[in-house]
């Protein structure tokens, strides 16, 4: 033992870590990999968009030549300035923003570390111009983009021992244990077979009692879903109830994270009746479950439930990512049943409903992995979470790969425990029927942005003929729902649609409750032709998008209150059984 207490004790350092190293290795040995048959996508198809991009440059050799040309001059020029001492900071100068891989003061203040970072932030921008360069804007351009992301953040110098200032000092006080028990971990995600990182934390958190904790009552179920009313929190209450519809790949509670940051909560708080829709996680009974049954036996059969539950003529629907998307094709089908009535409003989070500008994630709405995803889905029956998992991972491989594994592999260190990234790990499986209805349906042809080639029972999805109040909101630095795509939705439905940007990204500028005064949000009754000048006049406030969101509500309610209405025949406790079904191998 040391005679410091903030010196580590090596000895005992590194006799876990041999500890670790042993147990993984054995575990491993009584663990036989697992061969998958079938993939989700087409690796083919990767193959073939980076042949064709490199024959693409080869047929373009002036073109090739002036982007060589103009590499080499950055290269003189960075080496030039590269043994130059950097001047410090003015007063009053404060230092830009950067990449968050680079915090350590190292990056900044040791010439090594400092160059290092430099060369490697150079040859990403030269990257990624030669491959706008060469692809322009044909279909192979966002397939290249995410290859290309893939392998620079992948060799990007945070992630290597002997280049990361941060890792260097830790292998240091350590004498190296922290790379043996980073072994360890590795050695226990692999065997793990699913593909993954697994994020390591030193708390965790308990439906029902740390998360999800929310008191109400399942009230109703059938083979899609469980239905939850919350306990009110007021002596009345606003006349029209709401009712949450969420995403199917994870779980719905990301509203009812922790009491202090749960939007459920605070709603009840505000007077309000909340219902909310918890999707089974399927199996193979689910196989021939697509839109059309979720729509139908999902949320227009919860609407029925919540309007006799509360005894309410209309709800207030609000939804979250794909559940907007299937709230906007419920409202066409309520329209064009006669049935629209039953809405009184909609709020669409995140959520897009124009499938022309997908990003990144164009990279998967390809013909090839299509094909793929229907043959693997063929076999077993849906998509498993852990894939889901695997997908999102890959389009934000920094923020859900390299800091884990600089964490795990390379510090040994716990990460920071967070709720939303618990409830982000916590998914769900997707029916085969569901996927294939949605991908080509919607993603693939964008069916519903033109009015038709897209049906629910026997009606023709048309957002054209959507006459209820609708509140599109958008976040600015979302990645999974572009706020300029989300935007562009708005034109698509024919009643009033008023458009609030949110800060923050898809997860995490949803919840953004009052009290933590951050993020900010726009407003603009403005409603120019392209994203870019709506966010030119916008007005920024500060706070919480929540309190604007509730006024919108009260404008667009009856204005009557009711008795503060409690759960009736409840089934069991929130937050009911069917959050929990794992499906575990």
């Amino acid at each position: 033992m040391t005679d410091n207490p903030e010196t580590p004790d090596v000895v005992a350092l590194w006799r876990k870590a041999l500890e670790d190293v042993s147990g993984a290795m054995m575990a491993a040995a009584r663990t036989p990999p697992k061969l998958d048959t079938t993939r989700p996508f087409d690796p083919m198809a990767l193959f073939r968009t980076m042949s064709d991009f490199a024959v693409g440059l080869g047929e373009r050799p002036q073109q090739l030549l002036e982007v060589q040309m103009a590499a080499a001059r950055e290269w003189g020029e960075f080496w030039a300035l590269a043994w130059l001492p950097r001047p410090p900071l003015a007063e009053g100068e404060v230092k830009p923003r950067g990449d968050r891989r680079f915090a350590h003061a190292d990056w900044d203040e040791t010439p090594y570390y400092r160059t290092i970072r430099d060369a490697y932030l150079l040859a990403s921008k030269q990257l990624h111009g030669l491959v706008e360069s060469g692809t322009g804007d044909t279909p192979n351009r966002a397939m290249m983009n995410f290859l290309i992301d893939q392998f620079l953040n992948a060799a990007a110098p945070t992630n290597f021992a002997m280049t990361n200032p941060e890792v260097v000092q830790r292998t240091i006080e350590t004498g190296g244990a922290n790379l043996a028990a980073g072994f360890a971990h590795l050695v226990e995600d692999v065997t793990a077979g699913k593909g993954i990182v697994q994020r390591r934390t030193d708390k965790s958190f308990e439906k029902g009692k740390t998360i999800a904790a929310t008191p109400g009552s399942v009230v109703f179920q059938n083979h899609l879903f469980q239905l939850i009313q919350y306990d009110p929190a007021t002596p009345d209450v606003a006349a029209e109830p709401l009712l949450y519809v969420p995403p199917l790949v994870n779980r719905f509670y990301m509203i009812d994270l922790q009491p202090r940051s749960s939007l459920v909560k605070w709603l009840v708080d505000q007077g309000r009746t909340v219902f909310v829709i918890s999707w089974v996680n399927p199996d193979e009974r689910h196989r021939d479950c697509g839109v059309e049954q979720y729509v139908l036996d999902g949320i227009v059969e919860a609407i029925g439930v919540a309007r006799k539950a509360s005894g309410a003529a209309k709800v207030d629907l609000f939804s979250f990512c794909l559940g907007g998307t299937l709230v906007a094709v419920t409202l066409a089908w309520l329209q064009a049943k006669g049935r629209a009535g039953e809405v009184n409003s909609a709020t669409l989070i995140g959520s897009m409903v124009d499938f022309g500008d997908m990003r990144d994630w164009a990279a998967f709405v390809h013909e090839a992995h299509l094909e793929a995803l229907e043959g693997h889905l063929e076999q077993q029956g849906y998509i498993d979470s852990t894939e889901l998992q695997q997908l999102f991972a890959a389009v934000r491989s920094n923020d859900l790969i390299w800091s884990s594994v600089i964490n795990h592999y390379l510090l040994d260190r716990a990460a920071p425990a967070s709720d939303l990234l618990y409830w982000f790990e916590d998914g769900a499986r997707i029916p085969q029927a569901f996927l294939k209805s949605y991908n080509r349906g919607l993603l693939f042809s964008n069916a519903i942005k033109h009015g038709k080639g897209f049906e629910v029972g026997d009606v023709a999805i048309d957002l054209a003929t959507v006459k209820t109040p609708i509140m599109l909101i958008a976040l600015k630095d979302d990645h999974v729902s572009a706020w300029e795509a989300v935007y562009d939705g708005a034109k698509l439905f024919g009643g009033p649609v008023t458009f609030v940007l949110g800060g923050s990204g898809h997860n995490a500028g949803v919840i953004n409750p009052p009290a933590a005064n951050k993020h900010g949000y726009r407003t603009s009754d403005a409603r120019p032709e392209a994203a870019a000048d709506w966010l030119a006049g916008a007005e920024k406030q500060v706070g919480s998008w929540w309190p604007l969101w509730d006024s919108w509500l009260s404008e667009h309610g009856s204005g009557e209150r009711v008795v503060a209405r409690v759960p009736t025949d409840p089934i069991e406790p929130a937050p009911g059984s069917y959050v929990s079904i794992t499906h575990d191998a």
